[in-house]
Formats: C-alpha cells, sequence, structure tokens
C-alpha cells in the first residue's frame, strides 16, 4: 500500500528532526591549576564569572548547545582539576572524547609547557579523530582591562600579581601550528574570544562522526547518565551538571 501524503509528509518531518537533533560531544579541558578552565567553560556555559573561584576537586561536569550553520552540536563538557595528584585520574575524562581544550596562562610561561605535555598525552593516547585546541587565558591581565578601577589601582594589582605577558601570540601560535591545534588567546573574565573557541571546536568535528551520532547517542563513551555517574564515583570527585543549557 502507498503512503498516503499526510503519511509521506509525517516522515518527512519526523527525518527533518531527527537531522536538528543536537549530536553529543564530549570534551574535556585540561591545563595546570588555576588558569582558568573552570572560569572558562563557566563564562561559556552559564555567561558568568566569579572572582577567586576555589579549585576544581576531581572534575566538574557542564552541557550546552552550539550551533554552526546547519549542525548543533551538545558540548559534554569535563573540566578537569589541574593540581598534579589528580593527573592519573584524567585517561578517564579524555577517553573516547571528541574534543579538548588544553590551557595555559598567558602571564605564566611554566603552564605552557604543562599544557604542551597534555598535547603530547592526548595525541598519544586519546581518539586519533580528536580535535584538540590550545587556549591562551587571562588576555584581560596584559590588555589592562580593569574596567572597574582606576589607574592607580590596575598598575599596583599587575605589580602584586606579576602580571606581565610571559608567552608571546607568536611562540604559542607557532607551537600550535606545528602540532595541529586550533589556537586562541581569551579571557574569562572580559568574555574575550570564550564563544569563539567552542564554535570553532564544533566547525572541526568530523562529518562522519555528526553523520553517525544524530541519533543523540555517541558510538563510544558510555550511555548517558550511568556512565557520567560512573565516572564521578570512580574518580570520587563531585560533579556538577550545569542547567545553563538549553536543553
Amino acid at each position: 500500500m502507498s503512503a498516503t501524503p499526510t503519511q509521506a509528509t509525517t516522515a518527512v518531518n519526523a527525518n527533518s528532526s531527527n537531522d536538528r537533533r543536537p549530536v553529543p560531544v564530549k570534551l574535556v579541558l585540561l591545563g595546570e591549576s588555576a588558569v582558568g578552565k573552570s572560569s572558562l567553560v563557566v563564562r561559556f556555559v552559564n555567561r558568568e564569572y566569579a572572582e577567586n573561584r576555589e579549585p576544581t576537586i576531581g572534575a566538574a561536569f557542564l552541557t550546552q548547545k552550539c550551533t554552526v550553520d546547519d549542525r548543533t552540536v551538545k558540548y559534554e563538557i569535563w573540566d578537569t582539576a589541574g593540581q598534579e595528584r589528580f593527573h592519573s585520574l584524567a585517561p578517564m575524562y579524555y577517553r573516547n572524547a571528541q574534543a579538548a581544550i588544553v590551557m595555559y596562562d598567558i602571564t605564566k610561561s611554566s603552564t605552557l609547557d604543562k599544557a604542551k605535555g597534555w598535547v603530547k598525552e592526548l595525541q598519544r593516547q586519546a581518539n586519533s579523530q580528536i580535535v584538540i585546541a590550545l587556549v591562551g587565558n587571562k588576555l584581560d591581565l596584559v590588555e589592562g582591562n580593569h574596567n572597574d578601577q582606576n589607574e592607580d589601582d590596575a598598575e599596583e594589582e599587575q605589580d602584586d600579581n606579576n602580571t606581565s605577558r610571559q608567552v608571546t601570540f607568536e611562540e604559542a601560535s607557532a607551537y600550535a601550528s606545528e602540532a595541529g591545534l586550533l589556537f586562541f588567546e581569551t579571557s574569562a573574565r572580559t568574555s574575550t574570544n570564550v564563544d569563539e573557541v567552542f564554535t570553532e571546536i564544533a566547525k572541526n568535528i568530523p562529518h562522519d562522526y555528526l553523520a553517525n551520532n544524530r541519533n543523540g547517542s555517541r558510538v563510544a563513551g558510555g550511555n548517558g547518565n550511568n556512565a557520567r555517574l560512573d565516572l564521578l564515583r570512580e574518580a570520587g570527585a563531585n560533579g556538577r551538571n550545569s542547567s545553563g543549557c538549553a536543553c
């Protein structure tokens, strides 16, 4: 029996709706402690910034959607702790990840060295198609973006915190190009380039992954909430799920 026009229209609409369904993309944040990983992701997800944020313990979990052209991804973001004692837990979070943000502080050259170590580890052990973005944070400190302070206070804070730039844009950009990474300098405080990081990552997620996962489930990496809870239990971490996205 041939389908009626109404039935055919319903089938087309169903397929169209399925095509627009967000594709889950697991993304992990890595980097030295206090480079601003949590501040970056909270700025992206909740449009908020908080001074003196407490260090992440284990890992925190947040979600947010990002639409670019004809693709919508739902980022499942694992914000990992930067302290050395949590380093051994990192493979649990970058395993089967489609994307990673490796962060450093542009005012501390040692954090770029640490970031390079994370990049090598990801390229050696993570998903072979993982999209990696190298992100230098705290751009506001070197640009003097202290809108809520007078000039004398800004100069005093810069002296106290040693906030002169230690990693040049050219140095980090050259390394990122050589290593095949996306590259941005950001400010979580002012939101400079924060959205651009996640947008560019979405543009670079392989088309075959997006096509194969439009039904809302990943080929690898666990099944929904149960996998997330198991990771948190194994890590002994206190994760948090944000409701800041339009889920």
